[in-house]
């Protein structure tokens, strides 16, 4: 299927944290605060280009992280929501929040606890590493693994079947 003509309905990118985000390893320091993860700077710059073209981003995560919700600010993510293990109802309760149909999001997810809102969304990505069941559930795959340049690679293919990226791209970086 050509997934470009389902990208033109697409309003939001709902992104899954760890395995998407990050590359799915969680450390620990001494406090009980002190939870490490590693964040993409290319996922980052490709969030920057969604939200510029007036595409809302933000996650929803079975986990709750105080360097989730740092990373969602630091990206001006528009939504975060964590600790859900049912994640088809949070995207469904997200969608009615922003005035959304599932259909007009794409989800990004690497396990089974990201099927459910896969099999809602209007688009599906699983990151390079996923899951074979995630794999099995999504529109399509990325080449990047999670936590390594694949939110970058699902921006860069949604703006460009948009018909934005080169626009987008000229705006922000005079490129």
């Amino acid at each position: 299927m050509d997934w470009s003509a389902k990208a033109q309905d697409i309003r939001a990118v709902v992104l899954d944290v760890d395995g998407v985000l990050t590359d799915g390893r969680i450390g620990y320091g001494g406090g009980s605060d002190d939870e490490i993860k590693f964040f993409h700077v290319r996922d980052g710059v490709g969030i920057a280009l969604l939200r510029q073209g007036g595409i809302k981003v933000g996650i929803i995560t079975g986990r709750c992280s105080k360097a989730n919700r740092r990373r969602a600010e630091e990206l001006k993510l528009d939504f975060i929501v964590e600790g859900q293990l049912r994640k088809s109802d949070a995207l469904l309760a997200l969608c009615e929040q922003l005035g959304l149909q599932p259909a007009h999001c794409l989800y990004v997810g690497d396990d089974v606890i990201d099927i459910g809102p896969m099999r809602l969304a209007g688009v599906a990505v699983a990151v390079g590493d996923a899951a074979a069941e995630a794999k099995a559930a999504a529109s399509w795959v990325a080449s990047a693994p999670g936590g390594r340049g694949a939110v970058r690679e699902v921006a860069e293919w949604l703006l460009k079947a948009q018909g934005r990226w080169d626009q987008l791209i000229a705006e922000r970086y005079g490129c």
